[in-house]
């Protein structure tokens, strides 16, 4: 038996408001690189499903930067750690550097992919240069005395750089070793959030705050001039160059991009994404990327709401939009079979999102969604094309999968949910003094029981997992639940229950990381052997044939589980940083998707299996 990764749908990229979100761009314009969470992702462009991740990095990441060699990416994070890895191989840490004693900000590399200009936030200083395969000084990034946004290296010799930041001020570097030339402080008149010099070396540009852009001599410093003046209406927060160099385009808070001629001096396209007129904020335009080595003008901007819009010159949409999780995915499950199974994704910022398995990719699910963390998902038995959502507003939702939107109807619930399953007809909500029981996104009954924390269903049968470790088996008749029997599972508290897909037994995850298996007719044991994880479980999903059991802990790891063979197992470890939160099988048994605390979903497959 084997299992292996297959693929990994990447998170969307961490953004915050009035902040630049940096993405980088290979030399061929193939792959895309960007910071999410504690991870970075390189992720192929014509393909969006298929990606990589870099884990290495303990705090949050916050810039990711290819060299122009293709081979290496320097990434940057919240403690103001620098590493340079290996991002064409085995992904394998070749050097870690302090920069800063805080966040980095911006990284840039030279022409030759040796020397390495670092920003950010700091005490002693804002920013350094050094070598990447050593960390030497190679120079000092001085003149400035605030936190710096954001830096770019001339690609040709004579080297020069140029840094700017929160001090309103643009510093000019030559090089090499970089040092200090003269700074600029009359242009910009609120914070500078990006520079770049054009790929040929003779412009440099700036933009900012003050919704102003700069042209400036790129060999000498010396400024050139200002153009679209009032263009933008709000912050302009990335900059990005197209290969010409005749061209640049910016992202800004107003929810525009723009690709601007520099020689006329004016704005030649506009995108209004969201549509003109938007108000939804989370459409403000906080990155850009003009992709090098590419024939089809393609450009990819970067939403607030961590969507990539492909745009191509001189179309008016977006080709595309790539769309993913942000925050911690806290719920997953799987509606239909077969070839026309869909993923369902639930997270901690309360968005959902539905995967198309052949495709790895995902739509958002519009309509009145939660506001914050989604609690569960369960997809109805019967078949009527709906999936139920919790969330900690207390609410329970439904979601048209046809439509792909929640339908609008919602019910208040008596507490916190800890967790929602589907019967044929009911829907159970598991609160910590009660389990709810809705049909049709209404509530018509309630269960009381003692400290509630899972619970799950199959037909007209119920289990009801508890703090005291016991499971409490129960027979569903319209609005009531029967208790018939108690399994007492283990001395630790229940995390997760499911049952098998013949409702014959009944798996059950505890806190500890015990997954045991019972009969649900008698309460008889059958398997009490799997005690690998070693910490909480927090999902299970049986196969079709109910002879294999997957399950994913706080531990980071994933383990497939035999009932006939109960000593022989399958794991995966660090299947997902900090945490795994989902697992269900797809393509028919053959294949098993995860969902984890890095935002990421992974599909991973299975082979041998006995």
């Amino acid at each position: 038996m084997a299992i292996t990764n297959e693929s990994i749908w990447a998170a969307s990229p961490s953004t915050a408001r009035g902040q630049p979100t940096q993405l980088s761009s290979d030399a061929k314009g193939e792959r895309l690189a960007y910071a999410s969470n504690k991870s970075i992702f390189v992720r192929s462009i014509d393909d969006p499903a298929v990606a990589r991740q870099y884990t290495e990095h303990k705090t949050q990441t916050t810039v990711a930067r290819f060299a122009p060699s293709g081979f290496y990416v320097a990434s940057g994070d919240a403690s103001g750690i620098v590493r340079v890895w290996d991002c064409v191989g085995d992904g394998l840490t070749k050097g870690e550097y302090s920069i800063v004693n805080g966040r980095i900000n911006d990284i840039a590399w030279d022409g030759d992919s040796q020397r390495i200009i670092a920003v950010g936030d700091g005490k002693q200083r804002y920013g350094h240069c050094i070598t990447w395969d050593s960390g030497n000084t190679v120079g000092e990034i001085r003149g400035h005395t605030q936190p710096i946004n954001t830096v770019s290296i001339r690609q040709q010799r004579p080297l020069r750089a140029a840094a700017a930041g929160d001090d309103m001020n643009m510093v000019f570097y030559h090089g090499a070793p970089f040092k200090f030339n003269n700074g600029i402080r009359d242009k910009h008149t609120n914070y500078i959030y990006g520079v770049g010099f054009s790929p040929d070396g003779s412009t440099l540009v700036s933009v900012g705050a003050d919704r102003k852009i700069w042209l400036y001599d790129g060999k000498t410093g010396e400024a050139k001039g200002q153009i679209g003046e009032g263009e933008h209406k709000g912050s302009i927060l990335a900059v990005s160059w197209s290969k010409d160099s005749r061209k640049f385009v910016t992202a800004s808070a107003d929810k525009t991009v723009k690709i601007w001629d520099v020689e006329a001096g004016k704005a030649i396209q506009n995108w209004y994404i969201g549509g003109e007129g938007s108000t939804n904020v989370q459409d403000q335009q906080v990155g850009v990327v003009w992709p090098p080595g590419r024939s089809d003008n393609l450009l990819i901007s970067l939403s607030l709401s961590g969507d990539l819009n492909y745009l191509v010159e001189g179309t008016p949409e977006p080709r595309q939009v790539v769309h993913g999780h942000q925050k911690n995915i806290t719920s997953l499950t799987t509606f239909g079979s077969g070839g026309d199974e869909t993923l369902w994704t639930g997270s901690f910022d309360g968005r959902v999102c539905s995967w198309n398995v052949p495709k790895g990719t995902a739509e958002d699910i519009e309509g009145d969604r939660h506001p914050s963390y989604i609690a569960g998902l369960a997809p109805t038995q019967e078949g009527t094309g709906r999936i139920y959502s919790v969330g900690w507003d207390d609410t329970i939702r439904s979601i048209d999968v046809g439509a792909k939107t929640y339908t609008g109807t919602s019910s208040k619930l008596s507490g916190q949910p800890k967790a929602i399953a589907a019967g044929n007809a009911t829907v159970l909500v598991a609160t910590p003094e009660t389990v709810e029981i809705h049909k049709d996104g209404q509530k018509v009954g309630d269960f009381k029981a003692d400290s509630v924390t899972a619970v799950a269903s199959h037909g007209n049968i119920a289990a009801i997992g508890r703090e005291d470790a016991t499971v409490q088996i129960c027979d569903i008749s319209g609005s009531t639940l029967t208790p018939k029997r108690d399994i007492k599972g283990s001395q630790d508290p229940v995390s997760v229950l499911a049952f098998s897909p013949d409702g014959s037994n009944i798996a059950i995850g505890d806190s500890r990381g015990r997954v045991l298996v019972y009969k649900v007719a008698d309460g008889s044991l059958v398997v009490d052997r799997w005690t690998a994880h070693t910490s909480r479980i927090t999902s299970i999903a049986w196969n079709s044939n109910g002879t294999h059991v997957a399950s994913g802990g706080l531990d980071t790891n994933i383990f497939v589980w035999s009932l006939t063979t109960p000593g022989d197992w399958l794991q995966v470890s660090h299947a997902h940083k900090e945490g795994v939160n989902g697992v269900a099988w797809i393509a028919g048994g053959s294949k098993i998707a995860s969902a984890g605390v890095d935002a990421a979903v992974k599909v991973w497959q299975v082979e041998g299996l006995r």
